[in-house]
């Protein structure tokens, strides 16, 4: 037989009533003690009894997790780290790709899987603040990203305005004053460009350094064709930027592949940030800078509000939650 509740409790010094409010996603616990929990959990490689837990409370036992594209990087390492944490709770998760289509995400939204699920865990990219306003599914929802902003259901995102301002700003640190930004998004679809915007023009403010129109860089998407051809308008400039700062890390990589193409060293002629911390950043050349988001927190405390939400229902309001953020410097602006 596999670790009980009780040996977890014992591992980590806690009854195992408080071991049963961490694995549920209970709010009342303190953080030091969810984290000694969860070590335990994690050391013991605990497994809630999902057949007993059923025929217990009439659940199915499975979440659902729906993100616009399963290619993107993040996207495919923020599904793993929820997978991990929700079958470490004797969850399983449904995953899906929206495609970023809004009848998608509306049929997502509006229970299309019907009894089969006991929550949702979606990442909007088209569906907007009205839609999660006219649903009408019971399932519990938790939101991922600025894309639907606090108080439409409950909601876990990294505060982008904060992180893009540390970044440029440790890019002004590091002697560069003709900073640039790749990664301007048009529509309804562009709520976390804006907000990194928003950090970048902080940042450039604080220092007292001018916006350039011309260093503001649109994109259709967040992919490393984009992010190519706007590094190669910016290198096109009369007066070039010295450094760039990318709203995603395929964007970012995209530039560096423009650099090199164009004989332009990087970071000795132009340096290159980034957003998100994929794992490719680490092996690219030269390695780049980049926001790293923690992403293990995202996804504990993404299952731990569904779960939560489960057994709260709606007598609580939406909660929000902001995992915290790292600036990992590399050899893109070294």
């Amino acid at each position: 037989m596999g670790p009980s509740m009780r040996d977890v409790a014992a591992r980590a010094g806690v009854s195992p009533k408080t071991v049963s409010n961490v694995v549920r996603g209970w709010p009342n616990v303190t953080d030091e003690t969810r984290a000694r929990v969860n070590e335990a959990l994690e050391a013991l490689g605990y497994r809630m009894n999902l057949s007993a837990r059923m025929l217990r409370s009439g659940r199915s036992g499975m979440l659902a997790l729906a993100v616009p594209y399963l290619a993107v990087p993040y996207f495919a390492e923020l599904t793993s780290g929820i997978v991990r944490v929700a079958e470490a709770r004797g969850w399983t998760v449904q995953v899906e790709q929206t495609d970023g289509s809004l009848d998608h995400e509306l049929r997502v939204l509006q229970g299309a899987r019907g009894n089969l699920i006991d929550g949702l865990i979606l990442s909007p990219y088209a569906a907007g603040p009205e839609h999660i306003a006219a649903r009408t599914a019971p399932t519990p929802l938790v939101l991922l990203g600025e894309r639907i902003g606090h108080g439409a259901a409950d909601h876990v995102a990294v505060d982008n305005v904060s992180a893009a301002r540390d970044m440029v700003s440790l890019l002004v640190s590091r002697g560069y004053r003709r900073i640039a930004a790749i990664g301007l998004v048009g529509g309804a679809t562009g709520q976390h460009s804006r907000m990194r915007l928003e950090g970048y023009e902080q940042a450039l403010a604080r220092a007292g350094l001018p916006l350039v129109p011309e260093h503001q860089r649109q994109v259709s998407e967040f992919g490393r064709a984009e992010g190519a051809r706007a590094m190669d308008e910016l290198l096109d400039l009369p007066e070039r930027p010295d450094a760039v700062f990318c709203f995603d890390d395929l964007l970012a990589l995209g530039a560096l592949h423009a650099a090199h193409e164009r004989g332009v060293r990087v970071p000795d002629e132009i340096a290159v940030a980034g957003f998100d911390d994929i794992e490719e950043s680490r092996y690219c050349y030269p390695t780049l800078t980049t926001v790293r988001p923690d992403k293990e927190a995202l996804a504990r405390q993404a299952v731990e509000l569904v779960l939560a939400r489960l057994d709260a229902g709606d007598s609580e309001p939406p909660r929000s939650m902001v995992p915290d953020y790292a600036l990992v410097e590399r050899d893109s602006t070294a």
